[in-house]
C-alpha cells in the first residue's frame, strides 16, 4: 500500500516538535515532508542575546535537516492551499514554485509582525522576529554609538544615543533589559560619547509584562529601572519620524532607533484558506482538527485552540502552547492512522521566564515567585532543556562572555531595507551586494 503523506507547513515551535514526534511515531511508514523558508529551527527566546551580542546567531538556529532525519525538508514559502484537492503551493528561495499532495496536513505556520496604523511605523521602526533582525539590531545599536561618539552636533549626538522600544511584553522588556546592558558596554569604550545612552520603553499597558503576575512584573520594572531605563506605561506613539518619535502625551523624543515589538498575528495564509477564523486564528476544535476538515490539523499561533482549563477561551500565543499542541497533533495524527488513542488538547502553564541580562530573571516556575541569581539560574537551564540542539555551545557561548565579556563589532550582513517591519511587504535578498 502507499505509505501516507504527511505534511506539515512551517517549522517554528509547534511544527517542528509535530514534525520530531511524527518522525518517532511514524518509524517509516508514513512520508513527512516540512515546508519551511529556512533550514533551521528558530529559538526565539534566546533573540535577545544574539541582539547583545552575546550569542553567535547559530546557537539560536537548529538545523532541521539534522534534527529531523525522519523528515524530507522542503525549503519554500506556501502561497497556497487547495484544501478541496489537497494540495499545497510553494515557492523556493530562488523563485521556483512547486507543489505537493497531502493526506494530512498540520498548518503550524506562526505569526507576523502586528502593525499599527501609525504614521511612520511602517517606515522607521523595525521589528523583532528572526534572526536578520537580531543582526540588523545588533549591528545598528554599535553604529548609532560609534556615530555618536563622533557627531559635533550635540543635538544629533542625542538622538543617536537614544533607542525607543515600543512594546512592554516578552520581547519588548527583554530586548530593552539587554539592549542597556549593550549599550553599557558600548560606552565605556567611547569615552567622548558625553550623556550616557539613554533607552525608553513604551506600552499602553499600565505596566510591563502585562500578560504575567504582578509580581514578574515588578520584579522586571525594578531592574529596568534600576539600569536607567526610562519605562513609560499609559503610553505610546503617534507618529514616527527620520528625527524621532512623537509620544501620545505629547512629548517628542529625537532618536535614530525605534524596535517595534507590540506583538504579533497569525500568518495571511491562514486568512487566505477562507476558513473558518477566530481574531484571524484558524479555528479548530479540542483535538487540533478544523471542522469539516478531518485531514487537516492546525497549532500554535495560527490557531484558534480551545482552552479547556478556561472554558471559552483560547489558549494564548506561547511557546509552551506551540511546543505542546505540536506533539499533541503528531499523535493525533498517529492515532488517525491506528496508531495510539486520539486525545484532546489540555495543558496548563508551568510558569514563565523573563530573561533580564546580567544576572537579572524574572520566574514563576510553579506558581513560584523568583528574582536575581536564583531566577537566572532557572531560566538559563530551562533555556537549555528546551532547546533541541546546540546546547553545549550555547552553554559555552554565556561561559566565555562571563569570562572574557562581549564583543561589540558590526558585521554589516544586514541592512535596513532587508528588514522591513511589514513582512507582507516582497522580501529582498539577505545579503546586500
Amino acid at each position: 500500500m502507499r505509505r501516507p503523506k504527511i505534511v506539515i507547513v512551517g517549522a517554528g515551535f509547534a511544527g517542528f516538535h509535530a514534525a520530531r514526534r511524527l518522525a518517532r511515531l511514524a518509524r517509516g511508514r508514513a512520508d513527512i515532508v516540512v515546508i519551511n523558508p529556512t533550514d533551521y529551527f528558530l529559538y526565539v527566546p534566546l533573540l535577545p542575546e544574539v541582539a547583545g551580542g552575546l550569542l553567535d546567531p547559530r546557537r539560536v538556529a537548529v538545523s532541521l535537516p539534522a534534527a529531523l532525519p525522519g523528515a524530507r525538508l522542503v525549503l519554500g514559502e506556501v502561497e497556497h492551499v487547495d484544501v478541496a484537492a489537497r494540495r499545497v503551493r510553494y515557492c523556493d528561495p530562488e523563485g521556483v514554485r512547486g507543489e505537493t499532495g497531502y493526506d494530512r496536513l498540520v498548518l503550524s505556520v506562526g505569526s507576523v509582525n502586528k502593525l499599527l496604523p501609525i504614521p511612520g511605523v511602517a517606515e522607521h521602526a523595525h521589528g523583532f522576529r528572526g534572526i536578520p533582525e537580531a543582526l540588523y539590531l545588533r549591528d545598528h545599536v554599535i553604529r548609532q554609538i560609534e556615530l555618536a561618539d563622533t557627531a559635533e552636533d550635540p543635538r544629533e549626538r542625542a538622538a543617536r544615543r537614544t533607542f525607543v522600544v515600543v512594546g512592554a511584553g516578552y520581547t519588548g522588556t527583554e530586548v530593552a533589559a539587554h539592549g542597556v546592558l549593550l549599550t553599557r558596554t558600548l560606552a565605556r569604550r567611547h569615552p567622548h560619547l558625553g550623556d550616557p545612552p539613554r533607552w525608553l520603553l513604551l506600552d499602553v499597558a499600565p505596566r510591563v509584562l502585562p500578560e504575567l503576575h504582578e509580581r514578574m512584573s515588578r520584579t522586571a520594572e525594578r531592574v529596568l529601572r534600576g539600569r536607567g531605563v526610562d519605562v513609560r506605561t499609559g503610553t505610546s506613539i503617534r507618529e514616527a519620524t527620520h528625527e524621532g518619535v512623537l509620544l501620545s502625551d505629547g512629548a517628542f523624543v529625537p532618536t535614530r532607533s525605534i524596535v517595534w515589538c507590540v506583538g504579533v498575528r497569525p500568518d495571511p495564509l491562514v486568512k487566505a484558506l477562507g476558513l473558518d477564523t477566530v481574531r484571524g486564528r484558524l479555528v479548530v476544535d479540542e483535538y487540533l482538527t478544523v471542522p469539516g476538515h478531518p485531514e487537516l490539523y492546525a497549532c500554535g499561533d495560527a490557531a484558534a485552540v480551545p482552552d479547556l482549563t478556561r472554558p471559552g477561551a483560547v489558549t494564548p500565543m506561547t511557546a509552551q502552547h506551540a511546543v505542546r499542541q505540536g506533539d499533541r497533533v503528531a499523535r493525533n495524527i498517529a492515532a488517525s492512522y491506528g496508531e495510539g488513542v486520539r486525545r484532546p488538547y489540555r495543558h496548563r502553564d508551568l510558569g514563565f521566564v523573563v530573561d533580564l541580562g546580567g544576572t537579572q530573571a524574572a520566574a514563576d516556575p510553579l506558581g513560584v515567585p523568583l528574582s536575581g541569581l536564583a531566577a537566572k539560574t532557572v531560566t538559563r537551564g530551562y533555556h537549555l532543556l528546551s532547546l533541541p540542539g546546540n546546547r553545549t555551545r550555547t552553554a559555552a557561548d554565556w561561559l566565555l562572555n562571563a569570562a572574557l565579556g562581549r564583543q561589540t563589532v558590526q558585521l554589516g550582513l544586514v541592512r535596513s531595507p532587508l528588514v522591513p517591519l511589514d513582512t507582507d511587504a516582497p522580501e529582498l535578498p539577505l545579503i546586500h551586494h
